[in-house]
């Protein structure tokens, strides 16, 4: 009997922390199936932060080093530098990326640094128990946002990919999802498309990934990508906003 599917050999046996509907385990499958079909897991090098992520290191088979909360770009930096050859790429959530890490991601994108982000928006900071993120939707209740996010005083949400495929730096960056299998088979080509461009020497590649998070939500897992389809996904298009290879500048 020929086998259809099994569990790449970038995941190690170790059951997740993640809650019951999580999208992160999805991605993750992801990520090691694209390092695994590149034959690049002896040379990977990931770089877990702060967030629901923190405890990255425990699930892929590569080799993982661990950031201060929002420094995993400045960390990879460091790391793609001293080994060039080496695929490196960090994982990261909203809070982390968005938030407090904002000045690291701008500034290694823009500096074309030849790494390669996964970044995760879920529109809340998990970890924590659900308070506002950078991403959250106007009017979204969080534990910070009882009534709904306002713009008048928090602000409006930010679109990573569209402020980041302003940036000269920047050979890559595409929004995707994981919503649906349609979805998850684009998603999977995205991050794999990531890893190629760095180890062809293009340059900085971010695969944005829309995701849910049932428990601070408040939903079922299913009402969960329900509400990512009608909400998330109109507020952030998904679509390929730059790739220098293909010369697309901006999200058609």
């Amino acid at each position: 009997m020929s086998i259809v599917f099994q569990k790449t050999k970038g995941l190690t046996d170790v059951p997740t922390h993640y809650c019951p509907g999580c999208t992160h385990g999805i991605v993750h499958r992801l990520v090691g199936e694209a390092l695994e079909e590149l034959d690049v897991l002896g040379d990977a090098v990931g770089v877990a932060p702060v967030g629901c992520s923190v405890m990255a290191y425990n699930y892929f088979t590569c080799d993982m080093v661990q950031a201060a909360h929002g420094r995993a770009p400045a960390v990879a930096t460091g790391l793609k530098r001293a080994l060039p050859d080496n695929v490196i790429f960090t994982y990261q959530g909203d809070g982390d990326l968005a938030a407090i890490g904002t000045a690291e991601t701008v500034h290694a994108a823009t500096r074309g640094e030849n790494i390669t982000i996964i970044f995760i928006n879920n529109a809340i900071y998990g970890m924590t128990g659900g308070q506002m993120a950078p991403t959250t939707l106007p009017g979204q209740v969080t534990q910070t946002t009882p009534y709904g996010r306002d713009t008048d005083t928090a602000g409006y949400p930010i679109r990573v990919c569209e402020m980041l495929s302003t940036l000269d730096g920047v050979a890559y960056a595409e929004r995707v999802s994981v919503n649906n299998i349609k979805n998850i088979t684009r998603a999977k080509a995205a991050i794999k498309k990531g890893f190629e461009n760095q180890i062809a020497k293009k340059g900085f590649s971010i695969i944005e990934v829309v995701s849910s998070c049932p428990t601070n939500w408040g939903m079922t897992p299913s009402e969960a990508l329900k509400w990512l389809d009608e909400n998330m996904l109109s507020y952030y298009p998904l679509g390929v906003y730059k790739d220098v290879a293909e010369g697309v500048k901006h999200n058609a």
